[in-house]
């Protein structure tokens, strides 16, 4: 184990009597490799486990990783010497829709401002009528997979009206249109997508051209759809009115990053998905699905991740 899970994952794992534990962050992993014969490894997102590591042991059956993205694991590898990969698809959907929805609020309601001005005992910020509902206004969604489906879920209910684009239409009842299209008829737009060479910086001073005026950005998908300089000038020239994210950085920003202190924004450090509740899930999903890959029992499917999947999912 790379890393800690939760106590109610760890107690069915434990209870299994068949499994020798090794903690690696208590020793070094060349330390535990080199001593004991490995079948598994367990991570969640601060793990690594890369191609040096998994040629490093040759009796590596299964890589499972409490959590739904795997970019701290190399599945390109895994699946060439056929090592499984395990992860929770989908067990994060819930809680990082709830975020998006709330990350929304916020910036459109300027709650974060009044929060802060009434803690300054400044109640004539009532006066400022510069909030508004989220009723009437249109959503376009960037990628309609769980959580796209649930954010739009949501949002109908607010009474806004929903759009989508995705690589294929999907059976839904919202309206699905192209990516230039969304952008330039969203009042709000909120990114579900992967990382891929395409949408590798899909957000820069061309896209954010085509917005409506005063059109707030969402991002609780990768950092690296956006282009930060281009954001920054698109905020300071008034071309988008808002951004707010819960994404991963390449690294821990500095206190006086410029988009981070920003007026316009809302950084929230990566924990549209650390609820009590769904950490519990996904490890508990995530163990139960190990145990039964490893004992060759039943397990669902669809938590067994290999490079078909990264490239078609």
């Amino acid at each position: 184990m790379l890393e800690t899970i939760a106590d109610e994952a760890f107690q069915i794992l434990n209870s299994q009597g068949n499994f020798n534990i090794f903690y690696a962050f208590e020793s070094t992993i060349e330390e535990i490799i080199s001593k004991n014969e490995i079948n598994c490894i367990i991570t969640r997102g601060k793990g690594q486990v890369k191609k040096e590591l998994i040629e490093a042991i040759p009796t590596l059956k299964v890589i499972a990783r409490c959590g739904v993205g795997l970019d701290n694991i190399d599945v390109e590898e895994a699946t060439k010497l056929q090592i499984k990969v395990i992860n929770a698809p989908g067990s994060n959907a819930k809680t990082i829709a709830e975020h998006t929805i709330a990350l929304m609020l916020i910036l459109k309601r300027n709650l974060h401002e009044a929060i802060y001005e009434a803690k300054k005992g400044n109640w004539n910020w009532r006066n400022q009528y510069e909030g508004d509902e989220l009723n009437t206004k249109t959503l376009g969604i960037l990628g309609m997979g769980n959580i796209g489906q649930k954010v739009a879920n949501i949002a109908h209910s607010l009474g806004m009206n929903v759009q989508y684009s995705s690589k294929n239409k999907k059976e839904n009842n919202f309206k699905f249109v192209d990516f230039e299209t969304l952008f330039k008829t969203s009042d709000i737009i909120s990114i579900h997508l992967p990382l891929t060479d395409e949408t590798n910086q899909l957000f820069n001073q061309n896209t954010f051209k085509l917005l409506k005026k005063n059109t707030i950005l969402i991002n609780t998908s990768r950092d690296q759809i956006i282009n930060k300089s281009d954001l920054l000038d698109a905020l300071n020239s008034d071309l988008i009115a808002g951004y707010a994210a819960d994404v991963p950085m390449i690294s821990v920003p500095v206190n006086d990053d410029p988009i981070l202190i920003h007026p316009k924004t809302i950084i929230t450090p990566h924990i549209g998905s650390l609820t009590k509740t769904t950490y519990s899930e996904m490890c508990v999903s995530t163990i139960k699905n190990l145990i039964g890959v490893l004992n060759n029992q039943d397990y669902d499917s669809k938590s067994v991740f290999n490079l078909n999947n990264l490239i078609n999912g």
